[in-house]
């Protein structure tokens, strides 16, 4: 499980996507750069949102969460401490082209937090694998007793047969950042050998 912890989103990043209703992608993990890892993410549209590229080996040491059009949203970093190791978020900034830190994910045995730090508060997520389902898992807010923030599962046609282990439905609930859960999904995979 992850705790994430974010900072302060400006109101007017491009980046924070929000909807008072919730959000359906699908995930597809295959990237749409020839020779790299990553994956492609399609709104409920069928519209490419994000993509993820990985430009080094297979669960390389950085990964990048961008829009469409190329411009980076978060870089995944991960970092070596002396027993767990852990990734952190960076958000890029529209205008300078700098990052900061956003969010750290810990996994701790099979659990994975994710802590975000804001100025206005802080919060914890965890991501909870669904029972029963190898491929599938559930982000929840702790510091909301558990609210659920998303949900990832196997995606499957409308008569139930599924597309493949590569290909997934993300549900994000409303008024949470897509781009952080993108983020956090990410390194969940990331963490998982998955990317």
């Amino acid at each position: 499980m992850s705790k994430i912890h974010p900072q302060t989103l400006s109101t007017s990043s491009s980046s924070y996507i929000t909807s008072s209703m919730p959000e359906s992608f699908t995930i597809w993990m295959k990237s749409l750069v020839f020779n790299t890892h990553g994956c492609t993410v399609y709104n409920s549209k069928g519209d490419i949102v994000y993509r993820v590229d990985n430009y080094d080996n297979k669960c390389g040491h950085e990964v990048y969460l961008m829009d469409i059009r190329g411009k980076v949203l978060f870089s995944l970093q991960q970092k070596k401490l002396r027993l767990f190791g852990c990734w952190d978020g960076y958000k890029w900034d529209d205008c300078s082209l700098e990052k900061q830190l956003w969010f750290r994910v810990r996994k701790h045995r099979s659990i994975c937090m994710a802590s975000c730090d804001r100025k206005t508060r802080g919060c914890t997520y965890k991501v909870v694998r669904l029972d029963g389902k190898l491929l599938g898992f559930k982000i929840i807010d702790e510091d909301r007793d558990g609210a659920l923030v998303a949900e990832i599962k196997q995606k499957q046609t409308t008569t139930g047969i599924n597309f493949g282990n590569d290909v997934f439905t993300l549900i994000v609930q409303p008024h949470i950042d897509h781009s952080l859960i993108m983020a956090i999904v990410m390194v969940y995979g990331l963490i998982n050998n998955q990317m």
